[in-house]
């Protein structure tokens, strides 16, 4: 956030802001990405994600993941992709081998989509962490400065009580999912 510190000159508040807004904005995408690319995979609609909204949690905390350890980069794209690809693939496995191992629980399995070439254990693809490399050139050079441009047309104070919304949104959203799926409402 240093980066983005020393390019925004903003302080404490509107950098948590601008992360707020770029957690939530990975979330949205990711879940609209994956809405559509299941679509096409598997010919109908099918609701992704371990949430009731229009997010998707390992999207909304890769966006952070982004944020802090690439965007310092930006100043070399394809070492942004490159980073992008390598850190996507790391927090996607990690998180779906914690999962499984920990829980007996697979929110998503390469093993059984037609597309998972470059697949290891069914938790990561070659093709997955490559999209994810394009989407974090996408969310570097396009996302985040539109981002920061439109805060800039919001009164601050108005904004704070919008981000601040939206993360107690998304935190009880998580937090009310997992009560349902406890109480053998939701089944994976």
């Amino acid at each position: 956030m240093s980066l983005l510190k020393e390019e925004t000159g903003w302080d404490t508040v509107r950098l948590i802001n601008l992360l707020i807004l770029i957690m939530v904005s990975s979330g949205v995408f990711g879940f609209v990405y994956e809405l559509l690319f299941y679509r096409i995979d598997t010919g109908k609609w099918i609701k992704r994600g371990s949430t009731f909204g229009p997010w998707i949690p390992i999207y909304v905390f890769g966006g952070a993941a982004y944020t802090f350890l690439v965007y310092p980069s930006k100043e070399h794209p394809f070492l942004v992709f490159i980073m992008c690809v390598v850190v996507s693939g790391i927090m996607e496995y990690a998180t779906g081998w914690v999962l499984y191992e920990a829980f007996h629980v697979r929110l998503w399995d390469y093993n059984v989509e037609k597309w998972n070439f470059g697949n290891i254990n069914g938790y990561i693809c070659l093709r997955s962490v490559l999209f994810f490399g394009l989407s974090g050139l996408l969310l570097v050079y396009m996302m985040i400065p539109l981002i920061i441009f439109s805060m800039g047309l919001i009164d601050p104070g108005i904004l704070t009580v919008i981000c601040r919304a939206l993360a107690v949104a998304f935190i009880a959203d998580c937090a009310a999912y997992k009560a349902f799926e406890l109480s053998g409402k939701i089944r994976h």
